[in-house]
This record gives C-alpha cells, structure tokens and sequence, in this order.
C-alpha cells in the first residue's frame, strides 16, 4: 500500500498543494499545522518550550490517526514539514504495515520564498500561534520581529526540510512561481509513481 508526503521548505505552499491533491486524488488528509492550530487554541502557550510541546504531541497525533488508516489498508496524505526529527516515527509506521511513500518536496529560490514567507507572517489570515513564540493567546497583539534571511536558510538546511524523503518515489515540485506549477503534471507523476509502488507492493492499482 501506499501514502503521500507533502513537504517542503516553510511558504513553498505545503497546504494549497496538499489540499489540491487530496481533492484530486480522492484521499483522506491529515495536516500537522492544523492539529497544531487546534491545540493553540484549546491549550495556548506561554514559552515556546511549551509550543514546542505542541508541536511534538501535534506530530505524534498526525501518526496516530496515520496508523489508523494503515490499520485499515487505507492510502492517505500527510502534510507537514517533514525533516530528520520526523523521520523515526514515520518510518517504524511504514515498515510495520507494509506502506511506501510517495515524498512530494517543494522547494525552490530561497530569496524568493523567503519574502513570501515574511508576507505570510504579517498576513491577518495566518494563525498567531505559528508566528509568535513567547505566548499565545497574546496579551497584546504586536508585529513579530522577522526572522533573518539567514537563520531561515540554516533552518531549512539544518533540519533537512528540502531533503527529506521516504522509503519511495520522489517528486521534487519548484514552487518559486507558485503561479506557474502545473498541477495536471503533478497528479500524473504521482499516479505513475503510484502504479510503479502497488506493483512493486503485489497490488492492482486501478482497484486503490
């Protein structure tokens, strides 16, 4: 059986495209950043020694249900940044029940998804508690002091967000011109790569 990863560098557009190929491909999605936001909101923080609790118990609830739907037999998606930290869990869940996944990495121009990553952080429709650090609910709403060009390239280079992959095919999407991605082609390479992994699996693929 198979899954499908979304992941990428941070405003590579994880979330639109995950979105996309859940509709497009008719599988359930689960999504790390929105579990996260549902814990912001239920349970807050007050350091970002507890968001980053947030963030693991976010992580290990996306695996749960993950598992769930193995259990079952069920292709699915996850979308999440995925990066070495990541990789442990995922990979115990794949090789237990039989699973290869099919890694979609977006990435592209740092530069340029850097300043869309700073239009993201100062948009009123991205949730507070992945801007701030320090406390959420805020006690006084206030502009976040933007995180150097540097610091975000280390990030991504450090925690491996552009290069992680699975035990499967991989799909390397530039979003640089997030406009510009062809969106048929992605969902055609996913299928063949899909039929080389049920194949490989003993399964028929028209029947998934």
């Amino acid at each position: 059986m198979y899954c499908i990863l979304v992941t990428g560098i941070p405003a590579s557009g994880k979330s639109t495209i995950a979105e996309f190929l859940s509709h497009a491909l008719h599988l359930p999605m689960i999504s790390k950043d929105r579990i996260k936001e549902d814990l912001f909101d239920l349970v807050g923080f007050q350091s970002r020694e507890e968001k980053v609790q947030l963030g693991v118990a976010s992580m290990n609830i996306m695996y749960h249900v993950a598992e769930q739907l193995m259990k079952g037999g069920q292709p699915f998606l996850l979308e999440n940044n995925f990066e070495k930290i990541s990789a442990k869990g995922l990979f115990i869940l794949l090789e237990k029940y039989g699973y290869q996944a099919i890694t979609v990495t977006l990435t592209g121009d740092y530069k340029t998804i850097y300043q869309r990553f700073l239009k993201r952080n100062n948009s009123p429709e991205r949730h507070r508690g992945h801007v701030v650090n320090d406390c959420y609910p805020e006690k006084e709403k206030k502009a976040a002091a933007p995180i150097p060009y540097r610091h975000f390239v280390e990030g991504i280079t450090m925690r491996g967000m552009d290069s992680f992959t699975a035990n499967g095919p991989r799909i390397i999407l530039d979003t640089t011109d997030f406009d510009a991605v062809d969106r048929d082609e992605l969902v055609r390479n996913i299928l063949t790569c899909r039929e080389e992994v049920m194949r490989c699996c003993g399964n028929n693929p028209d029947f998934i």
